[in-house]
């Protein structure tokens, strides 16, 4: 993620930051079995999508 990026997540509020999450976690999920059946291209889908959860996840901690 850009720094950029980085800045529009400080500055959306939590209702936002929770919709976000919960779509980027249905992507991991058919990512991942997009990957097990051979249909994805780029393997390292998955784990982008992880790191933006776990970024996510941290924000909305941190905002409490």
């Amino acid at each position: 993620m850009k720094r950029k990026d980085i800045q529009e997540l400080r500055t959306k509020p939590k209702v936002e930051l929770l919709k976000e999450l919960n779509e980027t976690k249905a992507e991991l999920r058919k990512a991942t079995f997009d990957l097990e059946a051979g249909k994805l291209n780029n393997v390292r889908t998955p784990r982008a999508l992880r790191k933006k959860i776990a970024r996510l996840s941290t924000f909305l901690n941190q905002n409490g």
